[in-house]
């Protein structure tokens, strides 16, 4: 692992940045905190550009006027104590300075007040605070000024109070959107539970009476798949109906077949006869045990299991006693399966691996051992059976599509090397049905075809 990806900052950004790229909800959420900010920006620029140029010139006289009432209340010369008692009523700094008088309101501000000096030509300065000098009759210079220390500190606590609105506003903005985007959601995991077959419960529709644009997807949503399990149902009870009615007549056919006499004339053609009736009755049985397979409801028939020995049980059933590489694991842990339906997964993957060993030096390879519980799925430990030939292999490009029913590489298989595309297909679905899982990837040279069986049978 790179130390970049051990970095909290670095793991952090990434995942806003992943965030943010592929989340509606916050992208809404930002939108909605930039566009509270661009607001309140231009709203308090506006306000103080407006107030500062609009309020200037009509405050300016108002300021003078009440200035001179203030030095014609401290007197002549100016008493100190007067001075004190407007300092404590208003927000003031005021500073005396004259041949009887010096004194200073605030003593702190003296640099203020040498900025006040350098500026005191322009007093509505935006660079200083505000400020008016008189002079007395006297010979007094009293100078008056805002005493605006406590006005510096309001800005920070409106700003931070802003900011505490800002970011209540944002939270109410995600509860309100995180709700409002809530249907999308039930429209995902429906739409997960379509893909894998499961039509039975339709996606939630809030306020089915009146349905807003989600609501109106998920109906739609809910019709689509209505439609397609019925497709499905109707599809699947055709190739059921026709397989059973198909079976009479075969088994007919096959029995008149076998009562021809076996005379050299009619031997060629009875054979083959009742090698391509043989092909129907295998393929009507595979298509009634796909269907019954697929089906959501599928039975299995569980009892422990020694898949080892059911193993070199089937291998030494083969017809003609064909040539196969055992490598079984000793020790391995019995496991509640379906013997029929597993009898038909070995029997399926070594027909398919001997169809294209023909011609192969080296058999076809058999690999059963223990698979270790992963993420805690499991409380013990499974099974992984393994069967590879040293044939052609499979294109890459049609890798992903092998165990799809009815799917034969054009490059490695033709109806003339036996199986119709469905060998394959009912072994990843004895598979599924056990919790397990099939791979298949190319062994160079050759086909590696992996079933993995869950040690706790879902």
């Amino acid at each position: 692992m790179s130390s970049a990806e051990t970095t909290p900052g670095r793991s952090w950004h990434r995942r806003a940045r992943h965030a943010l790229a592929h989340s509606l909800r916050v992208r809404l959420v930002a939108l909605f905190l930039l566009l509270a900010l661009g607001m309140s920006a231009t709203f308090l620029l506006g306000m103080q550009y407006a107030l500062g140029i609009g309020w200037r010139d009509v405050a300016r006289p108002l300021v003078s006027d009440y200035v001179d009432r203030l030095v014609t209340e401290l007197g002549s010369p100016p008493s100190v104590e007067r001075a004190q008692a407007l300092v404590q009523d208003l927000p003031l700094s005021i500073r005396i300075e004259g041949p009887l008088t010096n004194w200073r309101s605030h003593p702190e501000a003296a640099e203020q007040d040498k900025l006040h000096d350098e500026v005191h030509d322009e007093p509505w300065s935006s660079r200083a605070p505000r400020f008016f000098e008189r002079r007395t009759a006297d010979g007094h210079r009293i100078r008056f000024g805002l005493h605006v220390q406590a006005w510096h500190d309001r800005p920070r606590l409106v700003g931070w109070a802003t900011l505490a609105g800002l970011l209540l506003l944002t939270a109410l903005a995600y509860a309100r959107v995180r709700r409002m985007l809530r249907p999308l959601d039930d429209i995902r995991a429906g739409a997960r539970r379509f893909g894998r077959g499961d039509f039975a419960q339709p996606i939630p529709v809030l306020q089915p009476q009146r349905p807003d644009e989600l609501g109106e997807l998920a109906v739609t949503i809910n019709t689509m798949g209505a439609d397609i399990g019925q497709m499905l149902d109707a599809k699947r009870a055709l190739l059921l109906a026709i397989s059973h009615e198909l079976r009479s007549p075969l088994t007919r056919a096959r029995l008149n077949t076998e009562l021809l006499p076996e005379t050299p004339e009619l031997q060629a053609s009875r054979d083959a006869l009742l090698t391509d009736l043989a092909l129907m009755r295998d393929l009507i049985t595979d298509l009634l045990e796909s269907e019954r397979l697929a089906s959501r409801h599928v039975a299995l028939q569980r009892e422990p299991t020694d898949l080892a020995a059911l193993t070199t049980e089937v291998v030494a059933g083969l017809v003609g006693a064909p040539r196969v590489q055992l490598d079984l694991a000793p020790g391995l842990p019995s496991l509640a399966l379906d013997r029929s339906r597993l009898r038909l997964l070995l029997r399926n993957l070594l027909d398919n691996a001997l169809r294209y060993s023909q011609g192969v030096a080296q058999p076809p390879l058999l690999t059963l051992q223990a698979e270790p519980a992963q993420d805690g799925r499991a409380a013990r430990p499974g099974l992984r059976l393994t069967v590879r030939d040293h044939g052609p292999g499979v294109p890459e490009a049609q890798l992903a599509q092998l165990a799809q029913p009815f799917f034969r590489p054009d490059a490695a298989r033709t109806r003339s090397e036996g199986g119709v595309g469905l060998g394959l297909y009912l072994c990843r679905l004895v598979a599924e049905a056990h919790g397990g899982r099939l791979q298949l990837r190319n062994a160079q040279p050759g086909l590696e075809v992996t079933v993995m069986l869950p040690g706790d049978a879902i």
